[in-house]
């Protein structure tokens, strides 16, 4: 799992990098967020542990696998992480935004104990 865990770092996509930069060394809001981090199966984008906090970064190809990501952000949710979902292109082109919708999140009121529902995938916004 460790091995997976350092390719997967290795190998982020540009969006993932971008993201790195502003959640790593508790630089959001003071929260600690950990990348490729395992949760059962699955690597999570970044974890947020003590929040119990997951953002996952969607590429083109997440839209052949909403299935999969389905499946996935159940798992999770039942173990008790609030998932949010953004993509490639919001974090590359709405830095801001997602920044600001991350920290909303994880500074929102915790929903313990019943477990916290998944929050959708933001929707994009078009800026001309």
């Amino acid at each position: 799992m460790k091995a997976k865990a350092r390719e997967l770092r290795k190998n982020q996509t540009d969006a993932e990098k971008l993201l790195w930069y502003y959640l790593r060394n508790r630089q959001l809001a003071g929260h600690k967020f950990r990348r490729q981090h395992p949760i059962g199966p699955f690597f999570a984008d970044f974890a947020c542990i003590e929040k119990m906090f997951v953002v996952e970064i969607d590429g083109g190809q997440h839209a052949q696998t909403k299935e999969e990501d389905l499946q996935r952000t159940a798992y999770l949710e039942s173990k008790g992480f609030t998932v949010v979902r953004f993509w490639n292109n919001q974090v590359l082109n709405e830095t801001g935004p997602v920044l600001e919708r991350i920290k909303s999140l994880l500074e929102a009121p915790s929903p313990r104990p019943s477990p916290p529902k998944m929050v959708e995938r933001e929707k994009k916004t078009t800026s001309r």
